[in-house]
């Protein structure tokens, strides 16, 4: 039915028509401002207390360094080795007065961070951080841990020392390897040792689905090295961050030639003599792609990885000499240079010249290696304490 112009019929209409317009794009632009702001994540305060289960040789200093220098840019608390330590009491449970400023005169004292190496002792862990600490930890493929564990701890780990390779120590294990020696934690379900559980435990099926459910629950959060954007994308979301509270360059890793290619038979001896490391990381490989579906889906989940790589790509050309890491001879600023260990050839960066003071300090931040970036943080929370001697930085 046609109205004639200007009458009451034509103007209701042409009056609901144009209210329907103003409030779908009102709601677009609602929806839109808040996946700008927010990126799809939970809204409200950062969280800042945060405890991080350093599992070794799982990308896990990466995770490190954006922990730091979190804490650093918010003037955080962090719970720091005492003394000259360089880790909380790892190989041996953590206690609580390994972290400095813990045990001395004067009530007890919280910290906003922890996320130094120690093995995980929930009752100690809990006397130095807050009730409401967000727990989370980074698992990795046990085949590439292990190997990378050889390659790092060959010649602190009396199984691996022993062994003339990796493939020879994984085609005998029980003739190099003795459990009764803590040095021999690397040697064997290394990531479930540092959950405080025993890497020699029998795989029983009732024991291992009690104490998956027990990680769980007191992990919320558990990332996956092999997916490392997708970890960082999931752990901004769970953290209400900034993207660039969660960018960062690949630190501590090998270079090619220090890692060594498993054949399939080898791979397959990896996974049985580390059971427990493998059905861990089954288990939470598992979740940790249930929580991604559950909370972001496809089509969000690739836009917010490529904004963090594009944002690391961006950081690179600003900050790097160029995208390739060096290794220790290659690396001018000896304070960039990355601690070596074992077999490994542990790489670094050099930064741009010409850089001005404010961008200077941001790259150095996201470059600086663990026990250097430690001490600094360090020196700065107990300024009256004396520094910490990282002694390779004199070699």
């Amino acid at each position: 039915m046609l109205f004639p112009l200007g009458s009451p019929q034509r103007c209701f209409w042409t009056l609901l028509v144009l209210t329907l317009m103003v409030l779908l794009l009102a709601g677009l632009l609602r929806v839109e401002r808040h996946t700008l702001l927010l990126g799809g994540q939970a809204e409200g305060p950062p969280i800042t207390n945060i405890m991080f289960l350093k599992t070794h040789k799982t990308a896990s200093s990466t995770v490190l360094n954006i922990l730091f220098r979190f804490a650093e840019k918010h003037n955080l608390s962090l719970a720091l080795p005492a003394g000259s330590r360089l880790h909380l009491g790892y190989p041996w449970f953590f206690l609580a007065r390994y972290v400095e400023g813990v045990g001395q005169a004067g009530p007890p004292r919280h910290f906003n961070i922890m996320c130094n190496h120690l093995r995980f002792n929930p009752p100690e862990v809990q006397k130095v951080m807050p009730n409401d600490t967000f727990y989370f930890s980074i698992l990795r493929n046990p085949v590439f841990q292990l190997e990378s564990s050889f390659a790092y701890y060959r010649h602190l780990t009396p199984a691996f020392s022993a062994a003339p390779s990796l493939a020879a120590f994984l085609a005998a294990p029980h003739t190099y390897y003795n459990q009764s020696l803590l040095r021999n934690a690397h040697a064997r379900n290394h990531m479930w040792f540092d959950l405080g559980l025993d890497p020699n435990a029998p795989v029983e099926e009732s024991y291992v689905r009690a104490h998956l459910a027990h990680v769980e629950q007191r992990f919320p959060l558990v990332l996956i090295a092999e997916h490392f954007d997708e970890s960082m994308v999931l752990l901004r979301r769970r953290l209400r961050w900034q993207l660039d509270d969660v960018v960062s360059f690949k630190l501590n890793s090998r270079s090619r030639r220090s890692v060594t290619s498993l054949p399939p038979e080898a791979q397959e001896r990896a996974k049985r003599w580390c059971a427990l490391d493998w059905r861990l990381y089954q288990h939470f490989n598992r979740t940790f792609w249930a929580a991604l579906r559950a909370e972001l889906g496809p089509r969000r989940l690739r836009s917010e990885v490529a904004q963090l790589q594009e944002r690391r790509r961006v950081l690179s050309a600003l900050c790097l000499q160029d995208d390739a890491p060096k290794n220790k001879t290659q690396i001018t600023d000896a304070r960039l240079r990355p601690f070596q260990s074992g077999e490994a050839d542990i790489l670094g960066y050099n930064l741009r010249e010409g850089l001005d003071n404010e961008t200077l300090r941001l790259c150095q931040k996201m470059v600086m290696p663990e026990l250097q970036y430690m001490a600094h943080l360090y020196t700065l929370q107990f300024p009256q304490k004396r520094p910490k001697n990282i002694p390779f930085l004199k070699a």
